[in-house]
């Protein structure tokens, strides 16, 4: 197992990626707390997850509630060893429509309680720590309405090379995924039923590579590999995992020649 005896601390652990992370975490013998705000589905969590697994009810935007998750992490099981930073909002911010509350609110949940969660897990990581910031390919696609959202990923990038040159000293690795089009809870603003997510999905995929959105596994596998000592000489690095979207945009099926 390849997280054997590790304690991980994943933010945004009540559902989509966050979730499947800590399924994968516990498989590979890890324990597992994950934050959240909505009790109902981190009880639903806690459930699915097991004893291996705890759950803290936390707006990551508060003061101090970064470190009551630490806290809580240490005295339920010790140490910490993994922070998974991953919990994040959508948020369509477009010019003339955006208030300052708004754009502020997905700069806040996105980035900043990143940069606090960081911070507060700091003092209880030992040498061999991994930390696995999660990042977007909103940060270089510039897709139209989403200024905040953007702005607060490609705030991870930099901060993932900031932060893995400030801890180096200290042996700990600070690494990020860079998800795309992902099937995950995040889409139910946009599509309220399986009917209308079926429809968004065919329509993004046209613009994706290898044809279809990613599932949340994808990304926690890919996490799971940043978390582990097979990852033990990689640090400041991104890990895309979007199909293609990024890097090779041209394959996507919309591009293709008829038959």
């Amino acid at each position: 197992m390849r997280l054997q005896n590790k304690t991980a601390l994943i933010t945004g652990g009540n559902s989509g990626i966050g979730l499947a992370t800590a399924e994968r975490f516990i498989e590979e013998g890890a324990r597992v707390v994950i934050t959240g705000r909505n009790q109902r589905t981190l009880d639903a969590a806690a459930e699915k997850l097991g004893p291996n697994a705890l759950v803290v009810r936390a707006d990551l935007t508060e003061d101090d509630a970064a470190e009551r998750a630490v806290a809580a992490a240490i005295e339920r099981f010790g140490t910490l060893d993994i922070v998974f930073a991953n919990a994040g909002i959508p948020g369509a911010t477009p010019v003339g429509g955006t208030d300052r509350a708004q754009f502020e609110r997905v700069i806040a949940t996105n980035l900043t309680a990143v940069f606090f969660t960081v911070q507060a897990a700091s003092p209880h990581l030992a040498a061999g720590a991994s930390i696995i910031l999660n990042g977007s390919v909103h940060q270089v696609l510039g897709i139209p309405g989403a200024s905040a959202y953007a702005a607060s990923k490609g705030g991870i990038g930099a901060m993932n090379r900031v932060l893995a040159a400030e801890l180096a000293p200290r042996g700990i690795r600070v690494n990020s995924v860079v998800p795309g089009a992902t099937r995950t809870p995040i889409w139910e603003s946009r599509a309220s039923t399986p009917e209308a997510m079926e429809q968004l999905e065919a329509a993004y995929s046209l613009a994706i590579p290898l044809g279809h959105l990613g599932a949340a596994v994808d990304i926690a596998n890919a996490v799971l590999f940043l978390a582990s000592d097979e990852a033990k000489h990689i640090t400041a690095a991104e890990i895309v995992v979007d199909g293609g979207t990024i890097g090779a945009p041209a394959g996507a099926p919309i591009f293709r020649p008829a038959a």
